[in-house]
């Protein structure tokens, strides 16, 4: 009842981090209450770009949740602003009329997008990109509206471009400079991210000063000090931050561009300190979240009464990862006269890297297309490491193959694993080794390792393989299948069969998500294990679906989708082809292909299209977006190949029609060649047929795809209904014991193929694995039929003015 009363103004990442801290070294000493302008919990605002461009949702970014706030004693408003600070009396007033006394109080207003004061820049359609509600207005105008311009060619400009691509909008990038991320790119890297931009759907105005937003209330386009023009539907600037400094400024705090604190982040104010974006220390104000968090912890053991080492600035690194190009730059990017560089510049593979070394120390650091050592290179450049020793080629590669074991052995225990919370490969060890962490979320929660950008997950989940050896892979089985549960696949399979669970919801409620809405990972997960089990009365969720099978079309870059029809075996008629010829052309479809699979893909469809071509063309879907039964690819066969032994076309056909449609783990292809000559690939498809004299060879477990995986040899057969029998019993037991998106080389590999063998070789066993299989393909339906017949279902993820937002 005696602690002293802390209070913060402000629910951002800096601010919460803060708070972590002080739990962590003084954890009885406060009262803390915090305020939050916006309606949520504190979540990753590195991470809004994703919700923005469909992958995550706002749940997906939240990093403490409601129950955080709970378990420590922290009171939290949210949606409440703090309007005054009275510094006499020690208290602060909320726009609520809530007054609430401080014997300490924080300031960690973050800061806002800076919109540019030009005529026009109120009209609706104007927004910046900085906070969920922005990406909510995106969002909601890409519904009804196709026209985006974004001024800034900075990295947020380029993360908003890309969301509205996403969304189906056509993007226009304004930019003054000649560069795009001039602050972080030279010349060359910067003139290959526009090139990659571009093949993306990106269309830039370089070097162009915006003089006018057009419109009466709501933008209809821009105007340039060149005279020219372009119109749009929604403009977003994001041309740069603001720190939010008024509130103190009206305070009597001092303030310059930010809130002005000193080495421990104080104010002029005694019992006030600044931490984040608004803070300006030194003269300077940070917006990258390594640095911000630096000063977190320096506040943190200052509030606890230690007396830290003081915050002295910080030299930061920005990796960054931009429409799927990895970059990484720190210290100077650009040559001069007192510099020698060191550069790869490969644009086949597209790759540039740039070391520039002065008086033998690094100096700077730009990397494009390939990061994996910037870490290394980061520690030269802040350590200041003498590399007279060293040659061009140790010093820009460390000669490793991305993040191996190899490579993770031989990184110093002081090399920053992630930049963004500044923690070392030491701190990571030695957390694992004295608390027992077994998975990549345990290393988070105790480190903050990976809880920003994310980015270094995969070296975090690669140092746990060396610290553990063979245990790492003992306690990944039992490693929850998301964040928001700690349940694995085996135990929630359990669960739902014991309980007689039956919907996504009910599952989460009743083995007790953390997240009572689930994720992007674990609810389609959820929803194939109920289908799995469930068979004769499951429903099927369709919102926990990926966004793929949710509107059964590929979605595309630019926001469009692919039509692909089934083609049994790979075979099609005349009456067939002039079908989709005349939709290709009714629909003005841009890319009519030939796909691997050997159908026909009709690529760049509009969604609101998908249903009237489909009901045109009158075909069977082709799953080519699903988790299921891809194709059947064949050869022509005994009936026409001289080679030819057996009848490939006929069992491709048979096998693709009875198992289309099967909700599977993963995607499964197949392949059915009729000699040995394996022309129809059937050696690298998850389940492959060779017909030899006397029957057929079934190879399973192949794979044709980044990690190429030749099939190993399953069994011999004589007749095509032994190899239906054996190919359905082996598809229903990977159905039912594969972790939801195992492929089946990886549960193959997993499982051994002998157990597989041995399974399978009992007649009583693979009878009733084929029986469980029938009766889940009983009850399968055409899913383009239904919805053609369906408004409900057309109104709401076919409508024009609906947006699916991607679960991935």
């Amino acid at each position: 009842m005696n602690n002293k009363k802390l209070v913060m103004i402000g629910n951002g990442m800096a601010g919460i981090r803060t708070i972590e801290e002080l739990l962590k070294v003084s954890p009885t000493t406060y009262d803390i209450t915090v305020f939050g302008k916006e309606p949520h919990p504190n979540y990753n605002r590195i991470q809004l770009s994703t919700v923005l461009q469909g992958d995550t949702t706002i749940n997906d970014i939240i990093m403490n949740d409601w129950n955080w706030y709970s378990e420590n004693g922290i009171t939290l408003y949210t949606g409440e602003e703090i309007v005054k600070i009275d510094i006499d009396n020690k208290q602060v007033v909320s726009d609520q009329g809530r007054v609430t006394e401080y014997d300490e109080l924080i300031i960690a207003t973050g800061s806002s997008s800076f919109i540019l004061p030009i005529p026009g820049a109120d009209k609706q359609g104007v927004t910046g990109f900085r906070d969920i509600k922005d990406c909510e207005t995106m969002i909601e105008t890409a519904k009804s509206h196709k026209k985006a311009v974004v001024i800034g060619g900075g990295l947020l400009g380029l993360e908003a471009a890309r969301g509205l691509l996403n969304l189906g909008m056509d993007v226009d990038v304004v930019h003054l400079m000649p560069y795009l991320m001039e602050r972080q790119l030279d010349p060359v890297a910067s003139k290959m991210l526009e090139k990659e931009l571009q093949s993306q759907g990106m269309n830039f105005l370089m070097e162009k000063a915006t003089a006018e937003i057009l419109g009466d209330d709501r933008v209809t386009g821009l105007s340039f000090k060149d005279g020219t023009t372009v119109s749009a539907d929604l403009v977003v600037m994001a041309v740069g931050i603001k720190p939010n400094v008024s509130l103190a400024k009206e305070s009597g705090i001092q303030v310059n561009r930010g809130i002005v604190v000193n080495d421990f982040m104080e104010t002029n104010i005694p019992n006030v300190y600044a931490v984040g974006e608004c803070a300006e220390h030194r003269e300077i104000v940070y917006g990258l979240v390594a640095p911000l968090y630096e000063q977190g912890k320096v506040l943190a053991e200052f509030l606890a009464g230690r007396m830290p080492e003081p915050y002295q600035g910080s030299v930061v690194g920005t990796q960054l990862k931009v429409s799927g190009v990895d970059l990484f730059s720190a210290g100077e990017i650009m040559d001069d006269d007192s510099t020698k560089a060191i550069k790869v510049h490969n644009e086949f593979d597209g790759v540039y890297k740039k070391v520039l070394i002065r008086d033998n120390h690094v100096a700077g650091v730009v990397l494009y297309g390939d990061t994996k050592d910037s870490n290394r290179l980061f520690r030269m450049l802040t350590k200041k490491e003498d590399i007279s020793g060293l040659t061009s080629v140790s010093i820009l590669s460390s000669g490793c193959e991305g993040h191996g074991s190899n490579d993770v052995a031989a990184m110093a225990d002081d090399e920053l694993v992630c930049g963004c919370n500044g923690v070392s490969k030491g701190t990571i060890v030695n957390a694992i080794q004295e608390n027992g962490l077994t998975t990549v979320e345990e290393v988070g929660s105790c480190t903050n390792a990976g809880r920003s950008c994310g980015r270094c997950k995969s070296l975090i989940s690669d140092i746990l393989a060396l610290t553990l050896g063979d245990e790492y892979d003992k306690s990944a089985k039992k490693a929850g299948i998301c964040g928001c549960t700690h349940l694995s696949r085996d135990e929630i399979v359990a669960e739902i069969k014991e309980k007689g669970l039956t919907s996504v919801k009910e599952v989460m409620n009743v083995l007790g998500w953390r997240n009572e809405e689930g994720c992007s990972k674990c609810r389609p997960a959820i929803n194939y294990y109920l289908g799995m089990i469930n068979i004769e009365n499951h429903q099927d969720d369709r919102d926990s679906r990926l966004v793929n099978e949710k509107m059964h079309a590929n979605i595309q870059k630019d926001g469009t989708y692919t039509v692909v029809p089934r083609m049994y075996g790979g075979v099609t008629s005349a009456k067939d082809l002039k079908t989709i010829a005349e939709a290709a052309e009714k629909y003005d479809v841009p890319l009519v292909k030939l796909t691997g699979g050997q159908r026909i893909g009709l690529f760049g469809v509009k969604k609101e299209d998908l249903p009237s071509i489909w009901e045109d063309l009158g075909m069977a879907s082709g799953y080519a977006y699903g988790k299921t039964l891809r194709t059947v690819k064949t050869c022509v066969g005994a009936k026409f190949c001289r080679y030819g032994t057996q009848d490939s076309m006929g069992l491709g056909i048979e096998l693709e029609k009875k198992f289309e449609r099967l909700d599977t783990p993963h995607k499964v292809k197949m392949g059915v060649s009729g000699c040995p000559r394996n022309c129809a690939e059937a050696g690298i498809k998850d389940i492959g047929f060779v017909g030899v004299d006397g029957g057929w060879e079934i190879y399973v477990g192949g794979n044709g795809g980044t990690d190429l995986r030749a099939g190993d040899l399953l069994g011999k057969v004589e007749t095509e209904a032994e190899v239906m029998e054996l190919t359905g019993a082996y598809l229903q037991y990977y159905r039912e014991t594969a972790e939801y998106l195992e492929r089946t080389s990886k549960w193959l590999e997993r499982v051994g193929l002998e157990h597989i063998k041995e399974v399978l070789a009992d007649e009583e066993t693979r009878k009733a694995l084929n029986e469980r299989m029938d009766k889940t393909l009983e009850r399968y339906i055409e899913p383009w039929q239904e919805a053609i017949e369906s408004n409900e279902i057309k109104d709401k993820y076919y409508s024009k003015h609906e947006i699916a937002v991607p679960v991935r």
